[in-house]
């Protein structure tokens, strides 16, 4: 396996370990961060039902990232085929297009991939972490705020909260 895969599994382990940790800080963000945005967009007709509707959406999409980096999973990922078709459908299926933030995701990984070693494994996960966020974050926060809408809110609170738990 490469040293560039040894980190991308590293990267998804660590955002896992920081989520799970972090579940009650994420539940609480999504309340603050809904509770902003509705405000905020003036979303009509949003009555204390909807807004339940909305929240509970966003913590099982909370639920659902979190097992997206779980390092039981993650073979899935990296099985070439597999990943190629999933990555294809799920392009498909997402109303956001975060094909050019997980090439600047591989690219970065590659840069250190040259410093991977069992002791600097973790502190190099944390960096990629540090430095591209948590994939893919940054292209569901700007798809939303080039255009946002009610079928996007769930995934966008998500994200915002996600960025700002992991930082």
């Amino acid at each position: 396996m490469s040293e560039t895969r040894i980190l991308m599994q590293a990267y998804y382990e660590v955002l896992y370990g920081r989520l799970e940790a972090r579940k009650p800080l994420l539940t609480a963000k999504v309340d603050e961060l809904l509770a902003a945005e509705v405000g905020a967009q003036g979303y009509e007709g949003f009555d204390d039902q909807k807004y339940v509707a909305y929240k509970d959406a966003c913590l099982a999409f909370v639920d659902e990232r979190i097992e997206a980096y779980n390092p039981v999973g993650l073979q899935y990922l990296f099985d070439r085929e597999v990943a190629k078709d999933a990555f294809d459908l799920e392009l498909q299926l997402d109303w956001y297009d975060s094909r050019a933030e997980f090439e600047v995701l591989v690219k970065t990984a590659r840069s250190k991939a040259a410093y991977v070693n069992e002791d600097s494994l973790e502190l190099l996960a944390a960096e990629l972490i540090m430095q591209v966020g948590a994939f893919p974050d940054k292209s569901i926060i700007a798809g939303y705020e080039a255009q946002p809408g009610l079928r996007k809110l769930p995934d966008y609170i998500v994200a915002r909260t996600i960025e700002e738990i992991i930082a």
